[in-house]
């Protein structure tokens, strides 16, 4: 089964992914789709409000941010780590539970990334915001690290996300039931 989306005159077909016996959700990945990471990149942009910075979570929003700093002359965005990697100092890290893994993440930030977030605004980008987990978590990092966030903007939101009106995002990503329905 699957679920045809258009997002701003491009279709693509996502495939339904059971979470529960009841209840599905349609992948979304835009790894390997230059098109559809080039044309969500020029949309959001067009949508998105001044910034000094932009941060993501890794990793499926790291093509998607990359291009947005592409096409905007940008030469440096910020990305929140599921480990702490080596050449990282100063790290610090926040707790996040998201729908699509099944234990519990960390984001890890490093110190450096910080310093630059500081007092500056901060824009959170991501492919998906669904539960708002990892939303929160890119938050709490932003305000740790004090950042002052300016926006929030997600391609798609999913399920109760998109009755929050303090995302910017491109299309609604339906849930659906076990038989491939969409559940209103």
């Amino acid at each position: 089964m699957h679920y045809t989306i258009d997002i701003c005159g491009l279709q693509r077909d996502l495939p339904l992914c059971p979470l529960t016996d009841k209840l599905m959700i349609g992948a979304f990945v835009i790894f390997g789709d230059v098109e559809l990471t080039v044309h969500c990149a020029k949309e959001l942009l067009n949508r998105a409000p001044a910034y000094d910075y932009m941060i993501t979570a890794e990793s499926k929003g790291i093509p998607l941010i990359h291009e947005m700093a592409r096409q905007s002359g940008q030469n440096k965005y910020i990305l929140a780590r599921k480990a702490p990697k080596l050449y990282m100092k100063d790290v610090f890290d926040v707790t996040v539970n998201s729908i699509t893994t099944a234990k519990e993440q960390h984001l890890y930030l490093d110190g450096a990334d910080a310093q630059l977030m500081k007092g500056k605004k901060i824009l959170i980008v991501d492919d998906v915001i669904s539960t708002g987990e990892s939303l929160a978590a890119l938050e709490k990092l932003v305000q740790v690290a004090g950042g002052e966030i300016c926006g929030r903007m997600a391609i798609l939101a999913e399920g109760d996300a998109q009755k929050r009106e303090d995302i910017i995002y491109l299309q609604d990503l339906p849930l659906f039931g076990a038989d491939g329905s969409v559940i209103e």
